[in-house]
């Protein structure tokens, strides 16, 4: 560890910090239909996840191999060139956590490592057959072959389940619930930690730590493990707003469809290194699910803007990396200078989201009336006292009373 430099060690501590925001962006991937059906509550449910996380990031090596070995040139790469492509990575999903979007964590990495790869060395040191094979198909297949599967497993859901008791088949399905969201926290731990070790890795071989060709240290899988596990624990109570109810509206056996669907995508890809996008596979697979139930809906609006979303990352992460590796050629001022650029970009926008705070109390929003229970509210005649029709009452009662400001009784005609 005699090479271990203090810009390597700014490296490895920004690694990790990228790691963390990783853990509370994509929490939703795994939590957001289980706490938006009620299969959980919020808390326990990104307990549960930021242990599985953790789990998840000893289970393969692959997919870190991808980004340490496959993707980029490491005989050309300096340490400051790792640094500058974090830098675009951090502020990418910061940027679209405040705005609650769920874009790629992944791709966002991999947009700044490649964009500040190009302005160091050219391009000549990105593989391009690596980027097309391993990052950009498994980037188009993965909601497809997800959202498919998603909602094919609902129809058979509701096809198998349609003569059970729906209190009882609603109870079992969140049962399922829980189980399939654990599934998805271990892929997103053997597949997302992963890529902050292989970036790790990168930087260790360029310099000079480790071996070129070499797998990640054990330090470095351990703490790229505790990195995403605490940043989950926080939760991304934003994002998961956006999944959870956002994007459409979860039954049970829906949510335990998308949950299984989008596990069983990452884990095989995991398994065959390629470098995917849990974002994109558990967005395609909710979206599948909500088109699986008859007469569920998907919120095109909300589609759309994670869809253009998922275009803008590639290229904006690579353009603030490449920005940031042209600044840090400057020398260690250079270096400095985009350091203090990204705390004091990432304090500004952790400064406008205290604006409007979400977190475990209303990560899911309350349903507003409807318009014909206020239009029946309006005209109801008033309550006479008996229990039956108090309960009649209390339903129609105007959205806008609270438990400490009892509804006023309707007005009668």
């Amino acid at each position: 560890m005699e090479n271990f430099s203090l810009i390597l060690a700014i490296v490895v501590i920004t690694a990790l910090a990228f790691d963390f925001t990783n853990g509370f962006h994509d929490t939703a991937n795994a939590m957001a239909t289980t706490i938006s059906t009620g299969a959980l509550k919020p808390k326990v449910a990104v307990a549960m996840s930021a242990v599985l996380n953790l789990v998840g990031a000893f289970l393969s090596v692959e997919v870190a191999n991808t980004i340490s070995k496959g993707l980029v040139d490491e005989s050309g790469i300096r340490p400051e060139v790792i640094f500058a492509a974090l830098v675009g990575a951090i502020l990418w999903n910061l940027l679209t956590w405040l705005v609650g979007l769920p874009s790629s964590s992944s791709h966002a990495l991999m947009g700044g490592l490649i964009g500040a790869t190009i302005a160091s060395a050219g391009t000549g040191a990105v593989h391009g057959d690596a980027l097309v094979t391993k990052v950009l198909i498994p980037a188009i297949a993965a909601p497809i072959v997800a959202g498919v599967a998603a909602m094919l497993a609902t129809r058979l859901s509701y096809r198998l389940g349609r003569k059970a008791d729906g209190k009882a088949a609603a109870k079992g399905y969140r049962t399922g619930q829980i189980a399939s969201a654990g599934l998805v926290s271990l892929a997103h731990g053997t597949n997302d930690a992963q890529k902050t070790m292989g970036i790790i890795t990168l930087a260790l071989v360029a310099g000079g730590v480790v071996a070129p060709d070499s797998d990640p240290p054990t330090w470095v899988i351990l703490s790229a493990g505790l990195a995403i596990a605490l940043g989950t624990y926080l939760g991304g109570w934003r994002i998961i707003r956006t999944m959870g109810k956002g994007l459409t509206d979860l039954q049970p056996q829906q949510g335990f469809a998308a949950q299984t669907s989008a596990a069983t995508v990452i884990l095989a890809s995991s398994h065959l290194g390629f470098s995917l996008s849990t974002t994109h596979s558990v967005s395609g697979a909710v979206m599948g699910a909500g088109l699986g139930r008859k007469g569920g809906i998907v919120r095109w609006s909300t589609a759309t803007r994670m869809l253009v979303a998922w275009c803008l990352t590639l290229p904006a992460a690579a353009l603030v990396g490449a920005l940031a590796e042209s600044v840090t050629n400057l020398g260690d001022g250079g270096t400095a200078a985009v350091a203090v650029f990204l705390i004091a970009s990432s304090a500004a926008i952790w400064k406008i989201s205290r604006r409007e705070i979400v977190d475990a109390s209303n990560v899911v929003p309350d349903e507003p009336a409807g318009v014909v229970t206020t239009a029946i509210a309006a005209v109801a005649p008033p309550p006479t006292g008996t229990p039956a029709e108090g309960l009649t009452a209390t339903i129609l009662a105007p959205a806008t009373a609270t438990a400490s400001e009892p509804a006023a009784p309707p007005a009668a005609v």
